[in-house]
């Protein structure tokens, strides 16, 4: 780990400055050598880092949600050609070329974050060995070694030894019973953001091998980073605590306002969508009249929650329209009225005679 991190350590001094910046505005409430200054010193950077990479998290939903458009075009290209594997490239190729789809589009947050956590790592562990980096030396570096959180040094690691732990001030029980509990938190983090993205937010229609590997990696990357995460600072447990409920709130929020279609997610937004519609007797905000006006516009094409939605707006007698307003639809009663006679002269009707009936004479009545 601390091979990698060297690698960058180019961006050490402004992780290391935006880190003082926070320490001294903190510092000035809580006092500059607690653990609470310099703890959320590091989630403020996490949170200035999240923001700035809004853009590429926006980029990363259309990504993911263009793969798994293409995942049925996608299995069909590599059953045809699955003797030929420079032919199956080229054709995936081609097919992301003409839909627009970059699939590293979908891990652009996770390697923009990799050399800011890197490089947090390479500060910390120059903190625990009492080494100058960036703008972090003398007072700063001495207030830093001695911060705590619940009694644990921010560059304290579950692996320290006894000795370690003691020249940082604390015990290493306490070392490990903090670094153990936010392992656990990070983990249960990632796996709920996992599951929350499984369950809620795919589209359920259509069952890809692309679907079994998200399902796999739910339960694998809490296990990687739990095994990690003993190697890791106090410190950079904070930040990967962070940053996981950041991208869990994050995830929820795009899920609740912005599902896939398609997905069970998208059923409960339609159905909210529909007591809006009920309730106000009309679509209130340009979003929601965007999403309606995108159900329009799909026609016969309309998946099972978006077809549900349309047959529920016709029930309480208004019909969508394509710039996404409703309006009042009369044709739903006469409609429904015309369907029920059809269906009343349809079981009026007598039942039509085999051929056999047909050519048995009837019994003559006598008179």
């Amino acid at each position: 780990m601390d091979t990698i991190a060297s690698l960058f350590s180019f961006i050490t001094w402004p992780v290391s400055w935006v880190i003082v910046q926070f320490h001294s505005l903190y510092g000035a409430v809580f006092g500059p050598d607690t653990g609470w200054a310099w703890g959320l010193s590091i989630v403020s950077l996490v949170v200035l880092i999240r923001i700035c990479l809004i853009p590429l998290f926006v980029k990363q939903i259309k990504a993911t949600r263009g793969m798994q458009a293409l995942q049925p075009r996608m299995k069909a290209i590599q059953d045809r050609y699955k003797n030929d594997k420079q032919r199956q490239s080229e054709e995936m190729m081609k097919l992301y070329k003409e839909t627009g789809t970059n699939p590293l589009s979908s891990c652009l947050p996770i390697l923009a974050q990799s050399p800011f956590f890197f490089a947090l790592y390479h500060v910390l562990s120059a903190i625990a060995n009492g080494k100058p980096i960036g703008v972090i030396d003398g007072p700063l570096l001495a207030s830093a070694r001695q911060a705590h959180i619940f009694g644990a040094p921010l560059a304290a690691k579950f692996t320290d030894s006894a000795e370690k732990a003691a020249s940082l001030g604390a015990s290493i029980t306490d070392v490990r019973i903090v670094t153990a509990v936010m392992i656990v938190l990070m983990s249960l983090s990632q796996f709920y953001t996992q599951r929350q993205l499984m369950q809620k937010n795919v589209d359920l229609s259509v069952k890809t091998p692309f679907m079994q590997q998200q399902k796999m990696l739910m339960y694998i990357f809490p296990l990687i980073f739990a095994g990690m995460g003993i190697n890791f600072p106090v410190g950079v447990l904070i930040y990967w605590l962070t940053t996981n409920v950041w991208t869990m709130g994050q995830q929820m929020y795009v899920i609740n306002q912005n599902p896939t279609p398609g997905s069970k997610a998208q059923d409960q937004y339609l159905q909210r969508l529909l007591k809006h519609i009920t309730s106000h007797g009309e679509v209130k905000g340009r979003r929601r009249r965007n999403i309606i006006s995108a159900i329009v516009a799909k026609g016969p094409d309309r998946n099972d929650n978006e077809r549900k939605f349309i047959t529920a707006l016709s029930k309480q007698g208004m019909a969508a329209q394509a710039d996404g307003t409703v309006v009042k639809s009369t044709a739903t009663t006469a409609d429904a009225d015309a369907a029920s006679s059809a269906a009343a002269q349809k079981r009026q009707q007598p039942k039509r005679q085999s051929k056999s009936q047909r050519q048995t004479p009837k019994p003559s009545s006598k008179k």
